[in-house]
């Protein structure tokens, strides 16, 4: 089992990227944290074989670059949706950084209509294409830092770094607002999740596929485990310890490789998922 750091190209889906693997590397069980839009590029983080069941575990916080075009707004928050003039941009650079700094911490977000959240067990998209109008519920999201990487009146290039869940197509619509002349995204690259970095991502036709222990990335501690200890775990059985620990998860291994994923209760060490160290 491992990691894969896959960087998306625009034009297909998440669940494309999935596919194209899936039959390449004959195996069934792969799976992805973060969908990406068919519109956005960027990185996956791709969970191949057991190492799927440890995707909620990866870091989740997220780096992006977004480009905006200023005057309109569409349905979908992006270049896919009918265009609708709002105001030409009258609006100064700094008065750009001060809207972009209003954004910056713990805030609450409409998600777009044109999302793959659930309402009443529906998906939006599912519903706005069938001209359904639903109340969609604001969400908790929170933005460690924007950046303004380029402007020239109609156009900007903003790089975020945010928490998971944080809607960027939202973003750009609700910077429209603020700045009272519309706008909505024309491109979005992720270029971090967690510490897959899109300079050490590889393309999906790649000849190699990098593979990444889950140890090299899960940032929980590790406890290794002996001969006696591996048997009882494998077998779903605790185990006792007296070493102390940060962390209420631990990562339990033997010969480098990760055998189970644990919780820790007093002096119990309990496995939660079993690997067998494969």
């Amino acid at each position: 089992m491992y990691f894969l750091n896959i960087n998306k190209p625009k034009g297909i889906t998440s669940f494309d990227v999935i596919s194209k693997l899936r039959r390449r590397l004959n195996i069934k069980q792969i799976g992805h944290a973060g969908t990406l839009d068919p519109l956005a590029s960027g990185v996956m983080q791709i969970g191949v074989s057991k190492a799927a069941k440890l995707l909620d575990y990866l870091n989740s916080d997220k780096t992006y670059i977004a480009d905006i075009r200023f005057g309109y707004v569409t349905s979908t928050y992006d270049d896919e949706g009918e265009k609708i003039f709002i105001a030409k941009p009258d609006f100064t650079k700094d008065d750009l950084v001060s809207c972009l700094n209003l954004f910056i911490g713990d805030t609450m977000q409409t998600p777009p209509k044109f999302s793959a959240i659930k309402i009443d067990g529906k998906k939006l998209y599912s519903l706005a294409r069938k001209n359904i109008e639903v109340e969609i519920p604001k969400r908790p999201i929170k933005i460690n830092e924007i950046k303004l990487l380029d402007f020239n009146g109609d156009c900007a290039r903003i790089e975020v770094d945010c928490k998971k869940g944080t809607y960027i197509r939202s973003l750009a619509f609700d910077i429209g607002q603020k700045l009272e002349c519309g706008a909505y995204l024309t491109d979005l690259k992720r270029t971090r999740a967690g510490v897959f970095k899109i300079e050490n991502s590889n393309n999906i036709d790649d000849d190699v596929l990098n593979e990444i222990n889950p140890l090299d990335v899960l940032n929980f501690e590790k406890y290794e485990l002996n001969d006696e200890e591996y048997k009882r775990v494998i077998c779903g059985n605790f185990i006792k310890t007296e070493k102390e620990f940060k962390t209420e998860k631990i990562l339990l291994t033997k010969n480098n490789k990760l055998v189970s994923m644990a919780n820790l209760s007093d002096n119990l060490i309990k496995p939660k998922k079993i690997f067998e160290g494969n």
